[in-house]
């Protein structure tokens, strides 16, 4: 088992920035790749940024790219998301995410097989 705890989330301007961050504890030694959705109300929860646990490969959809990027210090079993320029539309509940085996589909949720219980970030404009 791997437990996740997302922390970090608030209310922000337009314009501003936060940083999340999503603590791994368990089998973390099985894990795949990392992984941030979210979830906005009356939408689907979508594919945010996903990290190999090891390696230093990251993807982004395309509505984050050049304003959100993806880390993690595995020495503290973390995953951050920095999120810049964030806008009205960015506001939703933030999920992390972890996948124990690899895949081609890291923008699914159904390839992930841990999940946080979210943190709420709200945009205001």
């Amino acid at each position: 088992q791997v437990q996740l705890v997302e922390s970090g989330g608030g209310l922000v301007q337009a314009g501003g920035s936060l940083r999340l961050s999503c603590a791994a504890s368990g089998r973390t030694f099985s894990v795949y790749v990392m992984g941030w959705f979210r979830q906005a109300p009356g939408k689907e929860r979508e594919f945010v940024a996903a990290i190999r646990w090891s390696g230093s490969s990251t993807y982004y959809a395309d509505s984050v790219k050049g304003r959100f990027t993806i880390s993690r210090d595995n020495a503290k079993n973390t995953v951050y998301l920095q999120m810049n320029t964030l806008k009205p539309e960015d506001t939703a509940v933030y999920y992390c995410a972890a996948d124990r085996f690899p895949t081609n589909s890291l923008t699914t949720t159904g390839s992930y097989d841990y999940w946080g219980q979210g943190t709420q970030v709200t945009v205001s404009s």
